[in-house]
C-alpha cells in the first residue's frame, strides 16, 4: 500500500460550522484516517492533517476542497496568515510505500480535477513545479489574494490548470509535493537561551554571520556580509527559553528528514552542547513522525553500540526512543505518535493473532483464510529465520569480518518478513473482493457490466497478491542460502528450516496463482503470468535443492565425524 499524507491548508479558522463541514468531508472517505485539525482565529486558518492509500487520499482532498469552496467566500476574508485561496494550499507528502513522483503525480490529478470541476485557478509547488520560480510557495503568493485579479491578467502568471481568471469567491489553490517537516526539539541543562541560540546557529542550514577574531563581520565579494554556512541542511533553528520545562532548548523544523536525520542532529547537538559546558537532557518530536525517521534512528545506535540492526521494528522504535530520549521531555506513545502505527492494520488481521488463533481461524469451516495465506506466512517465517541466523553470525566470536554482511543480510529479511506479512491478511481480503463481487446484483445488464467489471478486477487481484510473493520467495531462498553456507555453523538447521519455508511459500503461492488464473478473461495476461510463474517457481526451487543438498551434507557428516 502506498501511504500517504495531505495536509490542506483552508482559510477559515473562526467559523466551527465551516470547520467542521470540511472536516466531515475527509471523515467520509473510506481508507482515509483524519489525524488532526488545527484552526487559529488570528490566523483565520485551518491545517487538517490526514493520511491513507494515495487514490482514496486525492479523493479525500477533492472533497475537502470542494466543501471549502462552497462554504468559504475570501472576498470577505481576514487573517494574519498569507493567503491568496480557499483552500490556500494542499500538498502531498509521500510516507511507506510511496515515492515523492507519486505524489507528484497525485498532486497534478488533484489540481486538474479541481480546475476543471470546480473552475479556479489551480498552481503547482515544490516537487510539482513547472517552473523554477513557483518552486517556492512564497513566491506564488506573493501580493496574497489581493493582487490576484491583476496578476492573472498577466500571461506569465497562467495557473497549471484552471482558469486564467479571477474568481473572486475562491481566489487561487496552490498544490505540490512536498518532503515531511519534523518539528524537533532538544531540551538543555540550562536556562541560558544564549547557548541554545549558539547551537542553532552551528546546526541550521543558513548558519550564522561570519565575524573575524575581533568580532567584526566580515563582507563577501559582492559587499554583502559573509555567511559561515551552518551544519545541516534542510534544517531551520533557533534558541528559546521554554517556561514549561524550566530550560532552554534547541528548536527546529528539519524539511527533509532522510538527507538530515533526526539522529544525525541530535548526535551533533549533544556534542555541541557538551562542548559549552551542558547536556541534552531529552528531545521531543511535536505531532506525528513516520516510521521510517524512528528506523533510521534505531539503525544507527543499534550500529553504534556494535550490535546488529537486522532486528524487528518494535525493537528499532524501542532503541530510537531510548536513545533520543523521546519520553524524558514529554510522553511519547509510538501507537499514538508514529504514523503507521495509527493508519496500518498494526496489531489487527490475521497476523494479530496468537499462534493457536490463526491455526484456529485455519481449521474453521470459513474458505479464508487459505493456502495463499499460508503460503505467505511460510515466506514469513523462511525470512524471519535466515534474519535470526544472520544475528546469531554477527555476534559469534571468529565471525567478526562477516558483522557487516550480515547486519545489511538481517535488515534485508526484516523488511523481506514484514512483506510477507503483510501479505497473509491481503491474501484473504483478496479472496473476499471475490466474494463480494460475486454478490454484486445482475438483474439488469448494467448490473450484469458493472459485476462482471468487479469480478475481473478481483480476480486478477487474487492473482497478484500470492504472484508477488512467489516473487519475493527468491530473495527469501536467496538469504536462507547465504545464511546456510556463511552463516553460524551452530544455526545450520535453522538456515535449513528456512530453506525449506521459501520453498513451500513459493509453491503454495504458484498453486493460488493457477487455481484464479482461468478467471481472468485476458488471455495474454494468462500466458504471460502462467509462464512468469512457473519459471519463478523453477528458480526457487532450484535454489533450494541446491541449500537443500548442503545443509544435509554437512548435517550428516557431522553425525559420521
Amino acid at each position: 500500500m502506498k501511504l500517504v499524507e495531505c495536509v490542506p491548508n483552508f482559510s477559515e479558522g473562526r467559523d466551527r460550522r465551516v470547520i467542521d463541514a470540511i472536516a466531515a468531508s475527509i471523515s467520509g472517505v473510506d481508507g482515509v484516517k483524519l489525524l488532526d485539525v488545527d484552526p487559529g482565529a488570528a490566523t483565520n486558518r485551518t491545517v487538517y492533517t490526514f493520511v491513507g492509500e494515495a487514490e482514496r487520499v486525492v479523493e479525500a482532498a477533492f472533497r475537502a476542497i470542494r466543501t471549502g469552496s462552497e462554504l468559504i467566500d475570501m472576498s470577505r476574508h481576514t487573517g494574519e496568515h498569507p493567503r491568496q485561496g480557499a483552500c490556500d494550499v494542499c500538498p502531498f507528502i509521500p510516507l511507506s510505500g510511496a515515492t515523492m513522483d507519486d505524489c507528484v503525480e497525485l498532486s497534478r490529478r488533484l489540481g486538474k480535477r479541481v480546475g476543471d470541476e470546480l473552475g479556479v485557478p489551480v498552481f503547482l509547488y515544490e516537487y510539482a513545479a513547472t517552473r523554477p520560480e513557483r518552486k517556492s510557495l512564497v513566491n506564488i503568493r506573493v501580493g496574497e489574494y489581493e493582487a490576484l485579479e491583476s496578476k492573472l491578467k498577466d500571461p506569465a502568471f497562467a495557473p497549471d490548470f484552471g482558469p486564467a481568471r479571477f474568481v473572486p469567491k475562491f481566489g487561487a489553490m496552490v498544490t505540490g509535493a512536498r518532503e515531511f517537516l519534523i518539528a524537533y526539539n532538544i531540551n538543555l541543562n540550562t536556562r541560558n537561551v544564549k547557548i541554545a541560540k549558539d547551537i542553532a546557529l552551528e546546526i541550521r542550514d543558513s548558519g550564522r554571520i561570519a565575524r573575524d577574531d575581533e568580532g567584526r563581520k566580515l563582507a563577501s565579494e559582492g559587499g554583502g556580509t559573509l555567511r559561515k554556512p551552518g551544519k545541516f541542511e534542510n534544517c531551520k533553528a533557533t534558541g528559546w527559553f521554554i517556561e514549561e520545562y524550566r530550560c532552554a532548548q534547541v528548536t527546529m523544523n528539519l524539511t527533509n528528514f532522510r538527507v538530515t536525520p533526526v539522529h544525525a542532529v541530535f548526535d551533533e547537538v549533544c556534542r555541541l552542547a557538551e562542548a559549552r559546558g551542558v547536556r541534552v537532557t531529552g528531545s521531543e518530536i511535536v505531532g506525528l513522525v513516520p516510521l521510517e525517521v524512528l528506523k533510521m534512528a534505531g539503525e544507527h545506535y543499534l550500529r553504534k553500540q556494535g550490535a546488529c540492526a537486522g532486528v524487528t521494528v518494535d525493537r528499532l522504535v524501542e532503541v530510537a526512543v531510548q536513545s533520543l530520549g523521546l519520553k524524558d521531555v514529554a510522553p511519547f506513545d509510538p501507537e499514538r505518535k508514529v504514523i503507521e502505527f495509527q493508519t496500518g492494520n498494526r496489531n489487527r488481521g490475521l497476523m494479530g493473532l496468537t499462534v493457536n488463533g490463526f491455526a484456529d481461524e485455519l481449521s474453521s469451516d470459513s474458505p479464508a483464510p487459505g493456502g495463499g495465506s499460508v503460503a505467505a506466512l511460510c515466506g514469513a517465517l523462511s525470512a524471519g529465520l535466515s534474519a535470526m541466523v544472520a544475528q546469531l553470525t554477527h555476534v559469534k566470536k571468529g565471525f567478526e569480518g562477516l558483522r557487516d554482511e550480515m547486519d545489511a543480510l538481517a535488515v534485508r529479511a526484516q523488511q523481506l518478513k514484514e512483506f510477507f506479512a503483510r501479505a497473509v491478511d491481503e491474501d484473504t481480503d483478496a479472496f473476499n473482493q471475490v466474494m463480494a463481487a460475486m454478490r454484486l446484483p445482475k438483474k439488469t445488464d448494467a448490473e450484469k457490466a458493472a459485476r462482471q467489471e468487479a469480478m475481473q478486477a478481483a480476480t486478477l487481484g487474487a492473482v497478484m497478491v500470492p504472484f508477488g510473493v512467489l516473487e519475493r520467495c527468491r530473495e527469501a531462498a536467496e538469504l536462507a542460502g547465504i545464511v546456510a553456507a556463511r552463516g553460524n555453523p551452530n544455526s545450520l538447521s535453522d538456515a535449513g528450516v528456512g530453506s525449506l519455508c521459501a520453498r513451500l511459500a513459493a509453491t503454495g503461492a504458484w498453486y493460488n496463482v493457477l487455481i484464479n488464473l482461468p478467471g481472468v478473461e485476458d488471455k495474454a495476461k494468462v500466458r504471460e503470468l502462467s509462464s512468469r510463474a512457473y519459471e519463478l517457481l523453477s528458480t526457487v526451487q532450484a535454489a533450494c535443492d541446491a541449500v537443500d543438498a548442503s545443509v544435509r551434507e554437512r548435517l550428516l557428516g557431522g553425525l559420521a565425524g
